[in-house]
């Protein structure tokens, strides 16, 4: 379906306001290549602004680097200590008695039963991308065999049209788009995003209590059908995104205390043994005085923790606003072509 002509978006990335360079930075770039542009923009701010304020002059009066360490040691004990807790939240969900664990598993379980029975499968694939790969391709043939049943002309012809050109170009764009991605990865939950589920099912009831009456019984079938497929796509899709933010806390939490001790020590030598006025710290580097090169380089080592945590937040905090909802629910400014009076 042309977006020109109405309906909606389909990709995230038409859906955001935000720019395209915007949503690379937040979604799509390695966390850890952002982590350190962070960084790099903390060291060359530390010295641009460093040269702007006589930095060596700065540096050895007063006590102004003390001060700052200090509060880098408080930052990243504390720092370190709320990853830590958040890692803890996601654990306790890993943790308790075997009934609890065995609620978790029959609920999984019936859940991909429904899932296998509604896509037509004797068994819903493991893997996490093919599993959604393999609901849009039901997806795809239910919509195909709604528009086959439909009337062949008329206003309820223009509906179904526009709902099942909108279901099958954005299933099958979605669905290669999975294919070959690996759970751990972004690309998952990112292809995942661009099947905009909410609104074709939102669309689809809409249909139904409209036109219902208009449809064949092969035509509300292949309706119902496909109503029940998306609207089992949103939790499936909700359920992958958990294990995923899941996944990335850990990674977090990993990566966090691996940076801390670096920063740690850094903050800490910095504290008991940097003196600004020592002679070997008096010459200059292609024109930067080097106390100012050191002290930028010392204050990027500390900050490099908040860049991580920064850098794995941005994502998270991203994907879960874009996901707030789940169902029939638009959050964002979209065409809603299939809203009329009286419902």
């Amino acid at each position: 379906m042309d977006e020109a002509d109405g309906g909606s978006d389909d990709s995230m990335r038409s859906r955001a306001p935000a720019s395209s360079r915007k949503l690379h930075v937040l979604l799509e770039m390695n966390r850890r290549v952002l982590a350190a542009g962070i960084a790099a923009f903390v060291f060359v701010g530390t010295v641009v602004v460093g040269l702007a304020a006589a930095g060596p002059a700065q540096l050895t009066a007063g006590d102004p680097v003390e001060t700052l360490f200090q509060a880098h040691v408080t930052a990243i004990v504390t720092g370190v200590t709320l990853v830590l807790t958040l890692n803890q939240l996601v654990l306790s969900q890993e943790l308790g008695a075997a009934g609890d664990q065995r609620e978790r598993m029959e609920g999984a379980t019936t859940f991909r039963e429904d899932v296998a029975d509604a896509i037509g499968l004797a068994i819903a694939p493991a893997d996490p991308a093919e599993f959604l790969a393999a609901m849009l391709d039901a997806a795809d043939e239910r919509a195909e065999a709604l528009a086959d049943a439909a009337p062949d002309d008329g206003e309820v012809a223009d509906h179904v049209t526009e709902l099942t050109d909108a279901v099958r170009s954005n299933a099958v764009t979605t669905s290669d788009s999975l294919r070959g991605t690996e759970f751990g990865d972004f690309e998952v939950v990112s292809a995942a995003l661009d099947f905009n589920y909410s609104w074709k099912l939102y669309a689809a009831k809409r249909l139904r209590a409209q036109h219902g009456d208009a449809l064949s019984d092969e035509a509300q079938e292949a309706l119902d059908d496909l109503v029940d497929l998306l609207s089992l796509f949103g939790p499936a899709r909700e359920h992958i995104k958990t294990l995923y933010f899941q996944w990335e806390l850990v990674d977090l939490s990993r990566v966090m205390s691996y940076a801390a001790v670096p920063a740690l020590l850094v903050t800490t030598t910095v504290l008991a043994f940097f003196d600004p006025t020592a002679p070997w710290l008096a010459g200059s580097t292609l024109g930067v005085a080097d106390v100012l090169l050191v002290f930028a380089v010392a204050n990027t080592v500390a900050v490099v923790p908040f860049a991580i945590l920064l850098a794995y937040v941005l994502r998270i905090a991203t994907v879960a606003k874009r996901t707030l909802s789940i169902g029939p629910f638009i959050l964002r400014d979209t065409d809603r072509s299939f809203d009329y009076e009286g419902a």
